[in-house]
């Protein structure tokens, strides 16, 4: 840390309440990074405790000209929380109270710091349903989904992040603390600014409170667990279900290889002999989930798959999703080095994605696993390294040109839910053409002249 930089930051301590801005080593080499495998330590670490403090520390660092990242629950997969260029890491971990569930508005109030499940918990309670559902629902905050723009497989049926946010407490660049939207679930006064700050990974605001939609709560769901002897079953039998005219509540695939990584961690033999597995998840009330899983059945039946197995209410269908969410870890596990790619196609492009992604396996001698969101095309491509084999380490950037070349040919796109970060940096010229990447940079300016607000990543 230069000396200059550091008077700042000490300056600024002596300003703010006690404990709330460290500079200790220890505090700032955990706040380097997420998930992802960059990482790059801050000059000092903020933790305030309200919208006020917040503001206090922005005024002052757009001011002096340090750079700010803010930072949820370091769940990210891309390295969007990584302060690239040091300076301060703004944690929001302690601003994270549920203010209000509301069975009367159908709205929650809450801060950024509150954890996915807990308010998706809090809200079941009163009978009321918050529907996206990130895998890591129960380490991530709100506030990290709605820099994200986070997804999970309900967002099939129900939507993203963004669908559920009608109103925004932020903290601009300059310290400026605005609220945007309302509690009305619409809301045609002017520009949908509110919506305009979800998914900008922290580069144009700093959230401190959202106003989320709610749902009236499914009273009952049910799922079908299908075993395929290849992909192409799979992805025929998924073309069938919405040809048919249902609409899952969430519809995941996995591949071979994915499958046989989670039958060594979980010990379970469902998946013995399997080459493509989905789940087939249907909400609704309990009689109508009861007929269209029987209807759903016949015609997968058609389809002469290995097994197929179904889950009734809340614990039935969870026995499933709790294998469900293992894959990631089971990845892991193999002791091979995971990039993660959660690319997104086309919905009729799913079957040309798998061909193409064993195509790229045995070109470059890398093992890749499939797995994700095949209601939506959104599929996580993981190309499983070996980081002891040096021509692998060489060929994987090769290989992620060569899927990211063919996944916008195919008008797919880059990130389905992680955002760029910095995983995603390389790629984002050709991601976005050179009109888009202006209009991304004049919303930026217009919002945080100085640029201090996350710099180093894509705008």
């Amino acid at each position: 840390m230069k000396l200059i930089q550091k008077k700042k930051l000490e300056k600024l301590q002596g300003q703010l309440p006690k404990g709330v801005l460290r500079l200790d080593e220890q505090t700032r080499l955990s706040h380097s990074g997420d998930k992802w495998f960059a990482s790059n330590p801050p000059d000092a670490v903020a933790f305030p405790k309200n919208a006020k403090t917040v503001s206090e520390i922005l005024k002052y660092a757009n001011k002096h000209n340090i750079p700010l990242t803010a930072r949820g629950a370091g769940y990210g997969y891309v390295g969007s929380c990584v302060p690239a260029r040091g300076g301060i890491a703004l944690s929001l971990k302690k601003i994270n109270r549920i203010k209000e569930v509301s069975d009367k508005n159908f709205v929650a109030v809450v801060q950024p710091g509150v954890v996915t499940a807990q308010l998706q918990s809090e809200v079941e309670l009163k009978g009321l349903y918050y529907p996206p559902d990130p895998a890591s629902r129960n380490d991530c905050t709100i506030g990290g989904n709605i820099a994200t723009n986070a997804g999970g497989p309900r967002c099939l049926k129900y939507g993203v992040t963004r669908d559920y946010v009608i109103g925004l407490e932020v903290v601009l660049s300059d310290g400026a603390i605005v609220r945007l939207g309302s509690s009305c679930h619409k809301n045609k006064t002017g520009f949908d600014l509110a919506r305009f700050f979800v998914g900008s990974e922290g580069m144009l605001g700093i959230v401190t409170e959202a106003t989320l939609k709610l749902l009236p709560k499914p009273p009952f769901k049910g799922c079908l667990s299908i075993g395929f002897r290849s992909m192409k079953q799979a992805t025929k039998v998924i073309q069938k279900i919405f040809k048919s005219g249902f609409l899952p509540s969430a519809l995941e695939v996995a591949d071979s290889f994915t499958l046989d990584a989670a039958r060594e961690r979980t010990n379970s033999r469902m998946f013995d002999g399997c080459n493509a597995h989905i789940i087939v998840e249907i909400d609704g009330q309990e009689k109508s989930v009861r007929s269209e899983l029987r209807d759903l059945k016949k015609i997968i039946e058609k389809f002469s798959p290995l097994f197929i197995r179904k889950g009734l209410g809340d614990l039935g269908v969870e026995k499933f999703w709790a294998l469900r969410r293992e894959f990631s870890y089971s990845l892991r596990d193999t002791g091979l080095t995971k990039l993660n790619n959660d690319i997104a196609v086309p919905r009729g492009m799913l079957e040309p994605l798998f061909e193409f992604t064993a195509r790229l396996q045995k070109k470059h001698g890398i093992q890749v696993a499939c797995f994700g969101h095949a209601g939506d095309g959104n599929i996580h491509v993981n190309l499983m390294m070996d980081e002891n084999d040096p021509k692998q380490v060489r060929r994987s950037d090769a290989a992620l040109d060569e899927l990211f070349k063919q996944v916008l040919a195919w008008g797919g796109v880059v990130t389905g839910e992680h955002g760029i970060g910095l995983a995603k940096l390389p790629w984002w010229n050709q991601a976005a053409s050179l009109e888009v990447r202006n209009l991304h940079a004049a919303f930026k300016k217009a919002v945080d002249p100085k640029g201090i607000l996350n710099p180093g990543k894509f705008v």
